[in-house]
């Protein structure tokens, strides 16, 4: 069952990009040429940059962000770039340029700041800016945030709740005669640039995204057959299939091709360790040995 969902949401995945950028199967090589005429040259390599600078298992989630850019480009235009911000805010140009997320983005890397800020910006453009942010975590549909002054019963009020995303509140008059607000769950929405970014990473999965410029092949380093042996055996004996383990682990992109295969956040929680192990092996990290001595553990 739960690999049925896993398929369902690629397959949605695919219908969204296939809609956005007239791709069945997305491809790195597909998105930088798409790119291109829409971010322009400079800020094409400055984007492929930072790609090629994030580890291998973050490189899915660079490359989606790009997706997020590039159609956000072709709604909010060139000028989107290099419009001055108020108070902290730079123009996009010079997050691009040095790297480093403001506020209140410092949990995300440069791209994913700059796909956040173009979804948000598309959907202040498709629907007004927001009168208030809310945390779907809690399903709570009244009362969520305090109405602004002149609202009215029966008037809808855009509120944030996510990069991109946006729903209704619809302001009503309580018994007290008090007025209140209940969320419209059924009007949420994302705007092109945030369901870009969604639909690109699932359709095109973790991986390998080989890309321009590099020399060796990231994906050609061999890997450790001990290390590759444990993480092979345990996902063996917890359900995986020797057909999406993949004949042998040699080289990185055996091993990024075999978690993608693998659907591992489509399995019980214990796979989570696993994924530390395997995303150890694949980034040559120095944790890998303890991450083989947590699964073990666990």
């Amino acid at each position: 069952m739960r690999q049925a969902h896993a398929e369902d949401a690629r397959t949605e995945a695919r219908r969204v990009i296939r809609n956005l950028l007239g791709e069945e199967r997305p491809t790195a090589e597909a998105l930088i040429g798409d790119a291109r005429p829409a971010l322009g040259d400079e800020r094409t390599e400055r984007c492929l940059s930072l790609a090629l600078g994030a580890s291998l298992t973050r490189r899915s989630a660079e490359l989606a962000a790009i997706a997020a850019l590039l159609v956000g480009a072709r709604e909010l235009g060139a000028e989107w770039w290099t419009r001055p911000r108020g108070g902290k805010l730079p123009a996009p140009d010079e997050v691009l340029r040095t790297a480093v997320a403001i506020e209140p983005w410092t949990d995300l890397t440069a791209l994913e700041m700059l796909a956040a800020w173009i979804s948000d910006d598309a959907a202040d453009q498709l629907w007004g800016e927001p009168v208030a942010q809310v945390d779907l975590n809690s399903w709570q549909a009244e009362d969520r945030f305090e109405l602004p002054e002149g609202a009215k019963p029966g008037q809808r009020l855009v509120v944030h709740f996510d990069a991109g995303g946006r729903l209704d509140a619809v302001v009503t008059r309580r018994p007290d005669e008090d007025l209140g607000s209940n969320l419209d769950f059924h009007s949420l929405r994302y705007s092109r640039p945030a369901e870009a970014q969604w639909s690109w990473g699932v359709a095109a999965g973790l991986g390998p995204h080989r890309l321009p410029g590099e020399d060796p092949d990231p994906y050609a380093r061999e890997v450790p057959s001990a290390a590759a042996g444990i993480l092979r055996a345990w996902a063996l004996r917890h359900g995986a299939t020797r057909e999406q383990l993949g004949e042998r682990w040699q080289t990185v992109g055996d091993v990024v091709a075999s978690i993608e295969r693998v659907d591992w956040m489509w399995r019980s929680g214990e796979w989570f360790g696993w994924w530390r192990g395997a995303s150890a092996l694949v980034d040559d990290s120095a944790y890998l040995p303890y991450r083989l001595e947590e699964l073990a553990a666990g």
